[in-house]
């Protein structure tokens, strides 16, 4: 969440739902640090639901209005948002029935299918590179981020004094060289920029190494006759897993080994990636000038039901199951790694950022014993990660855009990064003697221009 108050408005950028520890999560989302009903616009970079997924509490507290957004962001938020209160409501009802029984108090959902409703009627879609009033002398305009289907680079260009000036925000920037989606357009004239940092002080590795990697591992469950587990984010990360495996498949690497897609989310989000094909990059739209669909091959299966997610508990391997959510902080995830983290013949696969105090950067640290659903499980299975595939730009890919657009930058702010990276890439960014750099702690003010 980034408050912007220009010429009498007050525009946020983005309203995400912070994920980790329960009760320190609840409450953060629940207690906006502003007035709802104060905020003008929401300019929505994203669908992702550390951005997009405390919308439903913005207007449950007030906010009435408009939310912009890309059609796809637009398209993709009307099921993302849905998924994200189901799982509000379950996990409620799952706490509660403990509390019942201790005599505790009981908590309510953070939000419900019915705010979910009325924040998508407060959507407005705009398309790229379609400059928009957003307010009296305040235009805003999408850009291609890459990162997502639907993403934004997002410009705020303010009439000030007889002039225009620019705020340019990253959202989450794209990986550069990834498949499906386009490489960030590079925006000029800003003064001010927000740019994200998850990646800064770390490289990626080379991409060129992922299917060789993903095929090591299928000839291993294949070898063992086991389950290859990848908790992976249900939207975009998942669409790129297909694609990979899709590529293997057609090489006749995977045509005896079942793929289970198990997340009802990944399973809208990929027909509506089918709908915003304007999006793909060129080896996207090959695929499908051969008469493919990047997102389906014989071997593969969308699991919805929930009565078939549970028979591939039972499962017999070799067998890739697919499953959300990417940090395993909920989801069909977990019910996989009940039943399967404990098999040393199983690989446990990470293919996302896992942040602070979530259950994936516990199991990725080498944590063991570990909880889930209130039991303890060892984690016998072996814990690998490919880093090459997240969809957000590294270090070099932060300083590459930055030089590209820092010609005209008088003052960066450096956000969306835990502490070691934001001031990490601060230094380097300050070594580039490019005006003022500044990583802002919650609830600070600053001028932009």
């Amino acid at each position: 969440m980034h408050l912007v108050e220009v010429n009498g408005a007050r525009l946020l950028l983005d309203c995400g739902l912070m994920q980790g520890k329960r009760k320190e999560a609840f409450e953060r989302n629940r207690r906006l640090p502003f007035e709802a009903a104060s905020i003008d616009k929401v300019v929505l970079s994203h669908a992702h639901i550390d951005h997009s997924g405390n919308l439903p509490s913005l207007v449950r507290a007030g906010f009435r209005g408009e939310i912009m957004a890309t059609p796809a962001t637009t398209a993709l938020c009307d099921v993302m948002l849905r998924d994200s209160a189901y799982l509000q409501v379950k996990d409620v009802e799952y706490v509660n029935k403990k509390r019942a029984k201790q005599g505790q108090n009981l908590f309510e959902p953070l939000y419900t299918p019915a705010d979910v409703d009325e924040t998508m009627r407060h959507f407005r879609a705009v398309p790229p590179n379609t400059p928009t009033e957003a307010a009296p002398g305040v235009t805003v305009t999408f850009h291609n981020a890459g990162h997502l289907l639907g993403a934004a680079l997002t410009t705020i260009d303010a009439r000030l004094n007889g002039g225009i000036k620019r705020l340019l925000f990253t959202g989450d920037l794209g990986q550069k060289g990834m498949p499906i989606l386009r490489d960030p357009d590079p925006v000029p004239d800003a003064v001010a920029l927000v740019i994200e940092s998850t990646y800064g002080n770390r490289l990626h590795p080379p991409k060129a190494d992922v299917q060789g990697r993903l095929k090591g591992f299928i000839d291993d469950i294949t070898q063992q006759k086991a389950k290859l587990i990848i908790p992976s984010f249900s939207v975009g990360r998942t669409q790129q897993i297909v694609f990979y495996l899709n590529e293997i498949y057609r090489q006749g690497r995977i045509r005896g080994v079942p793929v289970f897609v198990d997340s009802p989310l990944s399973s809208r989000a990929t027909e509506v990636y089918g709908r915003f094909t304007q999006c793909y990059n060129e080896d996207a739209l090959a695929v499908m000038a051969n008469g493919n669909s990047p997102f389906h091959f014989r071997n593969l299966t969308y699991v919805t039901e929930t009565e078939e997610s549970k028979k591939l508990n039972d499962l017999r391997g070799p067998a890739i199951i697919i499953s959300a959510s990417g940090m395993c902080e909920g989801g069909r995830i977990l019910h996989h790694l009940k039943n399967g983290i404990s098999d040393p013949r199983n690989i446990v696969l990470f293919v996302g950022y896992q942040a602070q105090n979530t259950l994936g950067r516990r199991i990725v640290e080498g944590q063991s014993p570990v909880r889930i659903y209130g039991e303890e499980y060892e984690v016998n299975a072996r814990i690998h990660t490919i880093n090459a595939l997240s969809a957000h730009a590294d270090r070099a890919g932060l300083l590459e855009y930055f030089d590209a657009v820092r010609a005209s930058v008088t003052r960066a702010f450096l956000v969306h990064g835990e502490d070691e990276s934001c001031e990490a890439l601060a230094v380097a960014f300050r070594e580039r003697n490019a005006g003022e750099i500044i990583v802002p702690s919650r609830g600070a003010t600053h001028a932009a221009f």
